[in-house]
C-alpha cells in the first residue's frame, strides 16, 4: 500500500485523482488550502480510514512520509490566476520547492502538473514536448504561464542534481464534473450559460480551435506516468487530439442542453492563444498505449447533468 501525497486534492482534478487512487488501495492524504479547490469535491471520501484532508498552502513547507507525490496546486482558469498574480506564481515556484524539497527527504517520487500553457500562443501545431513554446513574459497570463514553465525547470534542476525522481506532465484543456461553476473556462462558461438561458458569450469570432480532454482520461495518463521507470521523467502531452473551434463547442453545447441560448461576440483577450491542440504520440508509446477513450458529446453531458444538480 503506497502512501500518496495530493497537493491540491480537493480542486477539480485532484479531487478525481484522489477518488482514483483509493480504488485502487492507496492512502492519500489530500492537501489544499480552498483558494479554487472546495470540501464539497472530497467530503464523499472523509469517511475513508485511508484518507486523510489538510487545509494547507503550498508556498510553506509540509511535512510527512510519503511515497508518491501529486504536484497540482495552483489556480489553472485565468479569472482566478489573475486574481492575485503574485499568489499564483509564488504558488507554482515556492511550492515547487517546497514539494521537491519534501521528495528529496523522503525519495519519494513526485510529479508536476503542469499545462500546454508553458507552450504559449503556438508558432508549432500540433505542439510536441520539443517545442520550446511562444510566451509573454509580462503579458497578464504570464503569473501562471511562467510560474509553471519554471516550475519545469526547478523539477528538472532537482532531478539533475540531487537524484530526485520526477514525473512532468502538461495538462491540455480538461473539463468534467467539479469544475468550478465560477472558474471562467469556456466549457463551464457555456454550460453555465445555456442552462440559465443566458446568451453564449465567445470571445473573438469563435474560429479558435482548443482540444477537450475528459477528466477520467487525464487521471489515467496520471498513474500510468507515475509507473514509468525511474529513468524516464518526461514531459509528456496528455490531452485529446481532436480539435474544435470554440464556435463548434458553443453550438454542441446549446445542442445538448436544448437551451434557446443566443450565441454573442466579445473582444479576445490579451494573449489568447489562437490554437492548441496536444500531439500525443509520446503519451501513447511511454505510457502503455493511453490514448483517451471519452470523446467531446459523452463528456460533455456528464458534465451537463454535474451542472444541472448545482446550477
Amino acid at each position: 500500500m503506497k502512501k500518496t501525497l495530493i497537493t491540491g486534492g480537493a480542486g477539480f482534478i485532484g479531487s478525481h485523482l484522489c477518488e482514483r487512487l483509493l480504488n485502487d488501495g492507496h492512502e492519500v492524504i489530500c492537501l489544499d488550502n480552498y483558494f479554487t479547490g472546495s470540501r464539497n469535491n472530497i467530503v464523499h471520501l472523509l469517511a475513508n480510514p485511508r484518507f486523510e484532508l489538510v487545509r494547507h498552502d503550498v508556498i510553506t513547507p509540509f511535512m510527512a512520509e510519503v511515497d508518491e507525490i501529486y504536484n497540482l496546486a495552483c489556480p489553472a482558469s485565468p479569472v482566478h490566476y489573475q486574481f492575485n498574480a503574485i499568489k499564483t506564481i509564488k504558488t507554482s515556484v515556492m511550492g515547487a520547492i517546497n514539494m521537491l524539497g519534501l521528495a528529496k527527504r523522503t525519495r519519494a517520487t513526485i510529479l508536476q502538473a503542469s499545462t500546454s500553457e508553458v507552450y504559449g500562443d503556438p508558432h508549432v501545431h500540433p505542439q510536441p514536448e520539443s517545442y520550446w513554446g511562444n510566451v509573454n513574459p509580462i503579458g497578464v497570463r504570464s503569473c501562471y504561464d511562467e510560474g509553471k514553465r519554471c516550475a519545469e525547470t526547478l523539477f528538472m534542476d532537482y532531478h539533475r542534481q540531487n537524484h530526485v525522481k520526477i514525473k512532468i506532465i502538461r495538462i491540455f484543456n480538461t473539463y468534467g464534473p467539479r469544475m468550478h461553476p465560477q472558474d471562467g473556462r469556456v466549457v463551464s462558461n457555456f454550460i453555465i450559460q445555456a442552462l440559465k438561458g443566458n446568451d453564449i458569450t465567445i470571445y473573438g469570432d469563435g474560429s479558435q480551435t482548443r482540444s477537450f480532454q475528459y477528466v477520467d482520461d487525464l487521471v489515467e495518463a496520471m498513474l500510468r506516468m507515475m509507473a514509468t521507470p525511474e529513468s524516464f521523467t518526461g514531459p509528456v502531452n496528455t490531452g485529446n487530439p481532436n480539435e474544435f473551434t470554440i464556435l463548434q463547442l458553443a453550438q454542441t453545447v446549446i445542442k445538448l442542453t436544448g437551451s434557446t441560448s443566443k450565441i454573442v461576440y466579445l473582444p479576445l483577450p490579451s494573449d489568447d492563444p489562437k490554437q492548441r491542440q496536444p500531439d500525443v504520440r509520446l503519451a501513447k508509446e511511454a505510457l502503455g498505449g493511453w490514448e483517451p477513450k471519452v470523446q467531446l458529446e459523452e463528456g460533455l453531458k456528464e458534465t451537463i447533468n454535474y451542472f444541472k444538480k448545482i446550477v
